[in-house]
C-alpha cells in the first residue's frame, strides 16, 4: 500500500510516466501521503514521527555523480553533519546511502537518503525522523523497502 503522487501503485510495483519500479513491503503503520508532484511515492508514521519517500526522475542531463544529486536532496536543510556515507549494492548498481544530521525550519532531524543512476534514471529514497530511538525504530521498515527495489524494464 502507498500513495502514487505522480502515478500508480499497486501490489508493490510502482507505474510512472517515465520508469516503473518494484519495491519491498512497506508496514501497515505507514500512512500514505500525497505531496504534490514532488514524489512517486510518501508515507508517514505517526507513532514514530517519521516519513520516507521514493522518487524517479528521468532526465540524461542528470548524469552527474551521486554525490552532487545527494547535495540537490539536501538543499532547506541547514547545520548538516555526515554521521555516515557509503557505497551500497543496489538492483545491480553502486548506491550512495547517507545518513545526516540536520535541521530543517530549526527542527533537528536524522535524515538517510539512498541515491541510485540506473538507464538513464535517478532514483531517490529518504526517510527523515526526529533525532534518537524513531530513526532506528524506522530504519528496518525503510529498508525493507529499499530490499524489494528494481527497476522494471520496458514502457512504465
Amino acid at each position: 500500500m502507498g500513495c502514487a503522487t505522480t502515478g500508480t501503485l499497486q501490489n508493490g510495483v510502482y507505474r510512472g510516466e517515465q520508469t516503473s519500479y518494484q519495491i519491498g513491503p512497506v508496514g501497515s503503520d505507514w500512512t500514505p501521503v500525497t505531496v504534490g508532484h514532488q514524489n512517486d511515492l510518501a508515507w508517514h508514521n505517526e507513532a514514530k514521527g517519521a516519513v520516507m519517500h521514493a522518487d524517479s526522475d528521468c532526465d540524461p542531463g542528470l548524469d552527474i555523480p551521486l554525490t552532487a544529486l545527494r547535495s540537490h536532496l539536501m538543499i532547506g536543510f541547514t547545520e548538516r553533519e555526515v554521521v555516515e556515507e557509503e557505497v551500497v549494492p543496489m538492483d545491480g548498481r553502486e548506491a550512495l546511502r547517507t545518513h545526516f544530521t540536520a535541521k530543517l525550519d530549526g527542527v533537528p532531524r536524522d535524515i538517510l537518503l539512498q541515491i541510485l543512476k540506473k538507464d538513464d534514471c535517478v532514483y531517490d529514497f529518504g526517510l527523515i525522523t526526529p533525532p534518537g530511538p524513531s530513526f532506528d525504530e524506522a530504519l528496518a521498515d525503510f529498508d525493507a523497502m529499499l530490499a524489494g527495489f528494481t527497476t522494471i524494464t520496458g514502457q512504465p
